[in-house]
């Protein structure tokens, strides 16, 4: 990868507003550009519709678009603006009404270079349970000019194998666009694990402010070291934040010391001890309530 500045963007989606969330997401993309000449500025999850549309996924289908279409245009308007890539999360429109996936498209000043589709729908999200998302079925990762980026979205963040086959597949930089409404501890967690377990720089945005479901997003995206340190933390506002990229960042324990390191959590792994891993399973202590993941694609 190259050296360069990678930015995360949060500010509060207000549900359905489509034209509204475009308008914001620009000004504060341009803002973002003029002060730290990013190259690669993450948007939060959903944020062309807020995370909890109002009404059902019939409503939310005809509220959004097809990727590419009309909402992604806009994008690729931006990348070019900009000179920039864009993390641009948005609910897609399936091909049939009320297919919806939970989408993030990688746009570059050439176009769409990517789409990822999350693969773990949160549970209240999961149409069994009377959300409205489909979910994907591949993991995310892109080779650009600027280096090879991943891309997971929010609870996907909690799965370590997902997070490992994106870095498998080459990933320098996972994004991970969200709207995290459990904790900060449990937000601060996943993703310096998930940046620390596989040596990749990790680009956090969440959403800021409320959502329709009645809950609150606490913003606090930030972008953390391969080595597992923040190097940027956002507040709880609308705002942005940004860090410039190392290329060559685990040749030392932490960033600004002299302790060499000397292991490599890729190359280290024994895998012979992983028999099994793909197997279905349960905790063995119960939730208040289970919602099975039963689309399996």
């Amino acid at each position: 990868m190259k050296k360069i500045v990678a930015a995360a963007v949060q500010f509060h989606s207000e549900a359905m507003a489509v034209d509204r969330n475009m308008e914001c997401a620009h000004k504060l993309l341009v803002e973002c550009k003029s002060l730290s000449n990013a190259q690669l500025m993450v948007l939060p999850e959903s944020f062309t519709t807020g995370f909890t549309p109002r009404g059902d996924a019939v409503d939310l289908w005809k509220a959004v678009d097809t990727i590419p279409g009309r909402l992604t245009d806009e994008g690729i308007k931006w990348a070019k603006e900009l000179n920039a890539y864009i993390v641009f999360p948005t609910y897609e429109r399936g091909k049939k009404e009320g297919t919806v996936f939970n989408s993030a498209a990688l746009i570059g000043p050439t176009g769409i270079l990517g789409v990822y589709r999350k693969t773990h729908p949160f549970p209240t999200e999961r149409k069994e349970a009377g959300g409205w998302t489909t979910p994907g079925s591949r993991s995310c990762c892109v080779e650009t000019e600027i280096g090879k980026i991943g891309i997971v979205i929010c609870y996907d963040g909690d799965f370590p194998e997902l997070a490992r086959v994106t870095t498998l597949k080459g990933a320098e930089i996972i994004c991970r666009p969200s709207a995290f409404m459990r904790t900060y501890d449990h937000w601060e967690l996943t993703n310096r694990a998930r940046a620390y377990d596989n040596h990749v720089y990790w680009i956090a945005s969440n959403a800021v402010g409320p959502d329709a479901s009645g809950a609150y997003f606490f913003g606090s995206s930030m972008i953390v070291h391969p080595s597992g340190f923040k190097i940027a933390q956002a507040r709880a506002s609308d705002e942005f934040i940004w860090a410039e990229l190392d290329p060559d960042p685990i040749r030392t324990i932490t960033p600004n010391t002299c302790a060499a390191q000397t292991f490599d959590h890729l190359e280290d792994r024994n895998i012979s001890a992983y028999s099994g891993i793909l197997k279905q399973g349960k905790s063995s202590f119960d939730p208040a309530k289970r919602i099975p993941f039963v689309k399996w694609r």
